[in-house]
């Protein structure tokens, strides 16, 4: 069972390496997907040997949907640069690639341990955070939408028992801007299929937000960590909302 990794990346020389680093000896290629880095990530990508492919970004889904046929094996490992192993789950990945057998499934799920302002954060609603990232090359296909797409499959799927590091905080102002992207995105699917824009959706869904992360989901257990995930969850919501009455002003 050879496997290809797949790591789409822009401006990722602080954490390209660690990501490369925790998954090397498992692959038999790497594939860095790059919307045309300025910085030093396509050096550090020559220096594993890996692939480079080039193209300008669209969308996570439509980049990633763009590389995976380009992989030379059929199954396929795909990190975000800002992703990376556990030594668990190196191991884990390894016994399946080594059976004789390939795997009845067609993907896996795999939980993530995600860490912010230099703290893992254990509970504010990201406990249950998972992706698939270990899949069929020909069987799997994000679906699409512009903002947390995931792989579609009429294969069957099983849940990895180790988890990989995710470490998306790159600053205060990089955050802030990622989650105006977001909203960005997001806010032009949703104006094309909600209705009326209301208090509803302005005030009410950001505050029950902020309850959902910081109360219901135990923001609170992680402190001052908790508290800013929750405030930025509840900012998101009522952004997307607001984008989405631009659009429509802009449309009048």
């Amino acid at each position: 069972m050879k496997l290809t990794l797949i790591v789409p990346t822009f401006n990722e020389e602080e954490v390209l390496t660690r990501c490369l680093e925790s998954a090397i000896d498992l692959v038999d290629e790497i594939l860095v997907v790059d919307s045309f880095s300025t910085d030093g990530t396509l050096e550090i990508a020559k220096s594993f040997d890996a692939k480079i492919i080039q193209r300008e970004y669209e969308n996570s889904a439509s980049q990633k949907n763009w590389a995976i046929p380009q992989a030379l094996n059929s199954w396929i490992l795909l990190l975000d640069a800002d992703e990376w192993l556990t030594n668990e789950l190196h191991d884990e990945i390894s016994l399946i690639i080594s059976q004789k057998t390939e795997p009845i499934e067609s993907g896996f799920w795999i939980y993530r341990s995600n860490h912010f302002l230099g703290k893992r954060v254990r509970f504010s609603g990201w406990q249950g955070d998972k992706v698939i990232r270990l899949f069929k090359r020909d069987e799997c296909a994000y679906e699409s939408q512009s903002v947390h797409s995931e792989i579609v499959t009429k294969g069957k799927l099983s849940t990895l028992s180790s988890r990989m590091n995710h470490d998306t905080f790159k600053g205060i102002p990089a955050w802030e801007n990622k989650l105006i992207r977001y909203a960005d995105w997001q806010a032009n699917d949703y104006h094309k299929r909600m209705g009326e824009v209301t208090v509803f959706h302005t005030l009410v869904k950001p505050a029950y937000r902020f309850i959902k992360h910081f109360i219901l989901s135990g923001g609170f257990l992680d402190g001052y960590v908790g508290y800013r995930i929750s405030k930025y969850a509840a900012w998101s919501v009522s952004l997307r909302y607001q984008k989405v009455l631009e659009i429509r002003s802009k449309h009048k």
